[in-house]
């Protein structure tokens, strides 16, 4: 008796991605039209220009975890759950898409991801896909009461510390809320300088950082993690420093320009030494730790 042919890598590929292709082409066709009034909408304002970054992070995530996902050994689908978590997901998306809510429209996206996982796979593949997951949550509008709530005591808090620093270092600068005056320029420190998006997205970059390393110490992953909010808020701090000092040494159009794009990447570059160094340091930490 002939034996029969073992199935090589890419029929086994093919035979795992085919459920998918169905369910992957309805999701293009329901979140299409969202996603293009995101990038047409809100995406391209300062404060929501993360949007599409964490978009393009979470599905080069999500390509980078899907063959752990598809080869978790006993991996056994739960259908009862999977379509609680779709109906859920689909009234969101509905409810959402209708109204205008935003948190509910795309919110939903997540509802619908998690069910399928578990409808077409079954709880290993969903553990393998946690973090692409989670880090969609980064890309969800807010209400914009909650983020005027929770903006306005973030900027007088930067403010309050950018000036102070300055002032000690004996720049002629005083503050009267979140509007800074450094010689004769007048300075606001606007949401998209030191407001709660902004802190939404150094958190995104730090908890990327931490699941790229992976660290093997579960204290160090902890207070990394921890670390991220204080971290985000220096981060902050030394954005607003530098647009008032480019304001002050080159004067209002240098400030208001280029450089004060510019600024922003100094926020991202500072936010990831910033990291990178508390990284440095609670590895030392540990190693003394273990020493001892």
């Amino acid at each position: 008796m002939a034996a029969l042919p073992t199935p090589g890598p890419d029929a086994r590929w093919r035979a795992l991605a085919t459920p998918w292709l169905l369910p992957a082409l309805g999701l293009a066709a329901m979140y299409g039209p969202s996603f293009f009034d995101l990038l047409n909408g809100i995406w391209r304002t300062d404060e929501q220009g993360h949007g599409p970054i964490v978009l393009g992070i979470s599905i080069w995530l999500l390509v980078r975890s899907w063959p752990a996902a598809m080869s978790v050994p006993g991996d056994r689908p739960r259908p009862l759950v999977a379509w609680a978590l779709l109906l859920v997901g689909a009234l969101s998306y509905a409810l959402g898409r209708s109204q205008g809510i935003l948190i509910l429209e795309i919110g939903s996206l997540l509802w619908m991801l998690v069910g399928l996982a578990l409808l077409l796979r079954g709880p290993g593949a969903l553990k393998r896909l946690w973090f692409p997951l989670f880090f969609m949550l980064f890309m969800i509008p807010l209400p914009g009461t909650v983020v005027d709530a929770l903006t306005q005591p973030m900027k007088l808090a930067v403010s309050y510390v950018a000036e102070n620093i300055l002032y000690r270092v004996g720049y002629p600068i005083s503050r009267t809320g979140v509007i800074l005056q450094i010689g004769q320029y007048q300075l606001l420190v606007a949401d998209a300088c030191a407001g709660l998006h902004t802190l939404f997205t150094l958190e995104a970059l730090g908890l990327l950082y931490l699941n790229l390393v992976r660290h093997a110490s579960v204290v160090r992953n902890v207070a990394l993690a921890v670390l991220i909010v204080p971290i985000s808020f220096c981060a902050n701090v030394i954005r607003v420093m530098v647009l008032t000092l480019i304001t002050y040494h080159f004067g209002d159009e240098a400030g208001q320009g280029f450089l004060h794009g510019f600024a922003g990447l100094v926020l991202f570059m500072a936010a990831l030494l910033l990291i990178t160094g508390a990284d440095s340091l609670l590895r030392l930490g540990v190693r003394h730790k273990a020493a001892t």
